[in-house]
């Protein structure tokens, strides 16, 4: 393609979004520790557009314009100052290049502001480019100004996108040798010449695009003219060489090429299957949290090829669960022509999508039990999404049992983590059942007074802070015949379990003795008090050392669960009014107990009853329903306290 510029009279100036421009200035000051990826991510687009070409011309074959010898050509001219790599894929039409150069991924590029306002940009400490999808941008690093000159396939009209990086571009319509494709020409700045040395561009593209499945080529330009022509990358698929002709490295890189993360990964899969389907998979378990794993359309992110050809960057071989396993499968028996509707029903993908399911659980599995230090830290960051498994799908809900990992009571600096299998090997004598507690802070729950009655007794209970436990925890049925069940509910079934002694004590500390008549009579006084704003008022079993708590009644939801749907708008859900418990053994309960079963001061009872509710709802982490009141009820026991 023609480097040439010239203006039109139809050329167009826009202004970048404001996050962008910002970003851009960023990326330019910002320190990185190697400007190499620019070149890296503009091959990796070029390729992709090679590959959307292939799979259009499936089914338009015109669209080739006989030229289906798809290739990346860099150019590189050190007197005129630019670096030009050029393709001859789909190619993009105006709107396109406004859409796709023009402006970013909103939620990517706030997420990507924000890591460098945290500092998170230090050399050798993280790469930003890769895990915000920025790449395309990553030229101004090395780059004055950037043009892009492109036709897309089918069309007649090429086009010109200019842009300095310094808050706008210009499109004009392009009629210097509009090629079908794209060439993107980058006028270098002075400091970064070294990027029109041959043999530096050949090593980036050794070490970063070697996998590549299209043919890379590279052209230096001598005194105005272009010299000889030669391919510089293997330009076989990855996943089609034997496992021992790929090293370490080659994984890394083809692995920040599918999922833009640039550390080692996890676990890396690949393999041939032969037999009634023949396919190809090449999968990586990251080991870090992708940027969009929490994206609401959760999409899988394996890329589906049949032949070489590619078909689909999302083709959800895998569950939704799983999303965060990147990589390829390459089918051989399934149709070239299959469109995105056919794969969700295509018997050929569902026999695949199944086998591989249960080979990415076996290679977890594997991983947990060979390096459980390392899985750890991968649970750390994926476990919320493995959860969504136990929620959906019943039929590999065991397996992923299997994989779950959770903080516990019983969990310590050496051993953060535990099994259920850990779980149910230490439970005590009579306990029945798999205790849990549900909350959105995990410091919070950790602190709640529903435990006290489980740690008085050493029974284990899971500490789950993530919003998907609320629903698996309500929808599982247990685990080796233990059911699973909140403490948070329903009476505490603790009486069967004998308290343990304290440490250098040979028996536990009985209890203080507690007036039974006396405390019949504070429940029925608090009940009077506090009306509808709860559902009962009853003795404790759970509470050691706090005075009350909060609880939903037996057959209620979950109470964390039921704030959850309730804040989502779920029909016919509401948050009902709590049981409160009370602690007959904890001394301030006892106080009252005996100004109730006096009948003396009813006012301090009643406003000491409101002021134990409040104090209920704040241990829940919720606010106080009355604010003032609780002021102006807090300040009139200080008062009658200090005698004035």
């Amino acid at each position: 393609m023609a480097t040439k510029t010239r203006e039109k009279s139809t050329e167009e100036k826009h202004e970048f979004q404001a996050e962008v421009a910002k970003l851009l200035h960023l990326m330019v000051h910002s320190v990185y520790s190697e400007r190499d990826v620019f070149l890296r991510e503009l091959i990796s687009n070029a390729a992709d557009a090679c590959d959307k070409l292939r799979y259009e011309a499936i089914s338009q074959p015109e669209i080739l314009a006989g030229d289906t010898d798809l290739q990346i050509t860099i150019t590189a001219d050190k007197k005129a100052k630019t670096l030009t790599i050029a393709d001859n894929g789909i190619g993009m039409n105006r709107d396109e290049l406004i859409d796709n150069l023009g402006t970013i991924a909103r939620s990517g590029t706030k997420a990507f502001m924000d890591a460098v306002a945290a500092g998170k940009e230090k050399s050798g400490e993280v790469n930003l480019i890769g895990q915000f999808g920025v790449g395309f941008y990553s030229a101004f690093m090395v780059a004055d100004t950037v043009e892009v000159r492109s036709r897309r396939a089918g069309e007649k009209a090429g086009w010109l996108w200019t842009s300095d990086g310094s808050g706008s571009f210009s499109v004009t319509e392009n009629e210097d040798d509009p090629s079908q494709g794209t060439a993107i020409t980058l006028n270098i700045k002075k400091e970064a010449k070294e990027f029109l040395e041959p043999l530096k561009i050949e090593k980036i593209v050794r070490d970063y695009s070697d996998h590549v499945a299209i043919p890379i080529k590279l052209i230096e330009v001598e005194k105005g003219k272009p010299g000889e022509v030669r391919q510089i990358n293997e330009a076989s698929a990855l996943w089609t060489r034997a496992k021992k002709d790929i090293t370490k490295e080659q994984y890394r890189e083809f692995f920040g090429h599918v999922s833009g993360l640039f550390g080692d990964p996890a676990i890396t899969i690949h393999y041939r299957a032969e037999g009634r389907h023949e396919y190809q998979v090449l999968l990586f378990v990251p080991a870090e949290k992708p940027y969009d794993l929490y994206d609401p359309e959760r999409r899988g992110r394996q890329k589906l090829y049949v032949r070489k050809v590619f078909i689909s960057e999302d083709a959800d071989i895998l569950p939704p669960w799983l999303r965060f396993v990147r990589g390829v499968i390459d089918s051989e028996d399934m149709p070239l022509n299959i469109s995105r509707e056919m794969l969700q029903n295509n018997p050929i993908v569902g026999q695949i999508r199944k086998a591989v399911t249960k080979r990415v659980l076996t290679e977890l599995k594997k991983f947990a039990k060979k390096d459980p230090i390392a899985y750890a830290g991968v649970w750390s960051s994926v476990g919320p999404v493995l959860k969504e498994g136990i929620y959906e799908d019943m039929e590999r809900r065991d397996e992923l049992f299997e994989l779950a990992r959770f903080t516990t009571t019983a969990s310590t600096e050496a051993t953060p983590v535990r099994t259920l299998a850990d779980y149910v090997a230490d439970m005590k004598d009579n306990q029945t059942a798999i205790y849990y507690i549900t909350g959105e802070d995990a410091d919070a729950i950790s602190a709640s007074p529903h435990l006290e009655g489980f740690r008085a007794r050493g029974v284990e209970v899971l500490l789950l802070s993530d919003p998907i436990d609320s629903f698996w925890t309500a929808n599982a049925l247990g685990y080796e015949g233990k059911p699973f069940r909140s403490i948070t509910q329903g009476i505490a079934d603790l009486d069967s379990i004998d308290p343990e002694a304290e440490e250098g004590e040979k028996e536990t500390k009985p209890k203080s003795k507690i007036d039974e008549e006396a405390t019949s009579s504070l429940i029925a006084a608090m009940k009077t008090a506090l009306g509808e704003k709860v559902s009962d008022v009853r003795e404790s079993k759970r509470l050691t050392d706090s005075p009350v708590c909060l609880i939903a009644g037996d057959g209620g939801l979950d109470r964390n669960l039921e704030k959850l749907l309730s804040r989502q708008q779920t029909p016919g859900v509401q948050v009902s009014a709590p049981v409160l418990e009370i602690n007959p053994s904890h001394g301030l309960v006892q106080v009252l107990a005996e100004q109730a079963k006096k009948g003396g001061d009813t006012a301090l009872v009643d406003d000491a009853a409101r002021l134990l509710l409040d104090q209920a709802f704040i241990l829940d982490g919720e606010p106080v329903g009355e604010p003032m009141e609780f002021a102006k009820r807090m300040t009139n026991i200080m008062q009658r306290a200090f005698g004035s």
